[in-house]
C-alpha cells in the first residue's frame, strides 16, 4: 500500500502542473494578435524581374505588349513601343520572337528595328513579312502554328483592314488582319484580338484553342468598342480580359469601365486586367 501510495502522489502533482502548463499556452495564443492580412499583389514595373516560372504581360500603351514565359520565351507583339502612351525607358535588348497583326503603321511600330537589333523571329502575314524586310522572318496565315520554346502561337482571323507604309499613293497591300492565340506550357492561353470589331468565329477559336485570357481593343471607331468587346468576351469563353486600343488618341474614347459595365450587362463573369503602360503583370492559369 505504501508503495502504491508513493507513485499515485507522485503521478497526481506532474498531471497537476502538466495541465496549467497547457492552460496558460492556450490563454497566451488567445490573448497574441492575429497576423495582419496580405496586401494584395500589385503590377510590376517594367524592367522588374518576373517570378520564376510564371507568365508576365507588361503593356507598353496601345496594343503593344511583351509576354514572358515559363519557358524563357520573350514576345513581343504590335511593338509600336514609341506610341503616345508607352514608358519612358529603353527598348527590350532581347526577344524570341516579334508577332505584328496587320500593317498599320500603330501596329508594325519598331518591328524592324527590333527584329534586327534582337535577332527574333518576325511572324506576321506573308505580305507582310515581305514589306517589312527583316532578316529572319516567318511569313504565315490565318490556320498556320509555330513554336517558339514554350509557346504554340496559333494564326487566327480578325475583322480589319489592312496596309503597310505612308506613301503618297497610298499604303501598299500587306495581306489580311491577323489575332494571335499563345499556347503556353504550363501557363495560360493568351488570345491577341489585333484590330478587330467582334465576329462569330471568336467562337470557333474558343472551341479549338481555349484561350483564358484575352486582350481585347475597346476604343471603339477602328475597332470594337466595349460592348463588342464583352459580346467578344462571352464568346471566347474566357476568365480574363485586358482592355488594350483605347485613350491613345481621341477617337479611341471606350474605356474599361464602360467595358465592365458592359460586361454585367452580358452577365458575363470574366474579370478586367486593366494594366497602366509600362507595368508588367503576372498572369495566372485561373
Amino acid at each position: 500500500m505504501n508503495k502504491l501510495c508513493v507513485s499515485i502522489c507522485a503521478v497526481v502533482p506532474f498531471a497537476f502542473v502538466l495541465s496549467a502548463n497547457a492552460r496558460a499556452a492556450s490563454e497566451k495564443a488567445a490573448a497574441a494578435p492575429a497576423p495582419a492580412p496580405a496586401k494584395p499583389a500589385t503590377p510590376s514595373p517594367v524592367g522588374a524581374i518576373p517570378a520564376a516560372g510564371g507568365t508576365t504581360a507588361t503593356w507598353w500603351g496601345h496594343a503593344a505588349f511583351v509576354i514572358t514565359t515559363p519557358g524563357g520565351a520573350t514576345i513581343a507583339i504590335d511593338p509600336w513601343l514609341d506610341n503616345p502612351s508607352a514608358p519612358k525607358i529603353d527598348h527590350p535588348k532581347a526577344l524570341d520572337a516579334i508577332l505584328v497583326t496587320h500593317g498599320h503603321f500603330d501596329h508594325v511600330g519598331n518591328a524592324a528595328e527590333l527584329a534586327k537589333k534582337t535577332g527574333a523571329k518576325l511572324i506576321t502575314s506573308y505580305e507582310l513579312a515581305s514589306l517589312i524586310g527583316a532578316q529572319n522572318s516567318e511569313g504565315m496565315n490565318m490556320g498556320g502554328t509555330i513554336m517558339v520554346k514554350d509557346a504554340t502561337i496559333h494564326v487566327v482571323e480578325a475583322l480589319h483592314s489592312g496596309g503597310y507604309g505612308q506613301d503618297k499613293s497610298g499604303p501598299k497591300y500587306s495581306g489580311p488582319a491577323l489575332g494571335f492565340v499563345i499556347e503556353i506550357a504550363k501557363g495560360p492561353t493568351i488570345y491577341h484580338a489585333g484590330d478587330t470589331d467582334v465576329f462569330s468565329g471568336m467562337s470557333l477559336i474558343a472551341e479549338r484553342y481555349h484561350p483564358t485570357i484575352a486582350l481585347l481593343p475597346i476604343g471603339g471607331h477602328f475597332t470594337m468598342d466595349p460592348a463588342g468587346a464583352a459580346l467578344a468576351a462571352k464568346m471566347l469563353k474566357v476568365k480574363t480580359v485586358v482592355p488594350m486600343h483605347f485613350g491613345t488618341f481621341p477617337a479611341l474614347a471606350g474605356t474599361p469601365d464602360e467595358l465592365r459595365a458592359a460586361l454585367k450587362k452580358e452577365k458575363v463573369t470574366a474579370k478586367v486586367l486593366e494594366l497602366k503602360p509600362g507595368e508588367t503583370q503576372t498572369l495566372t492559369l485561373k
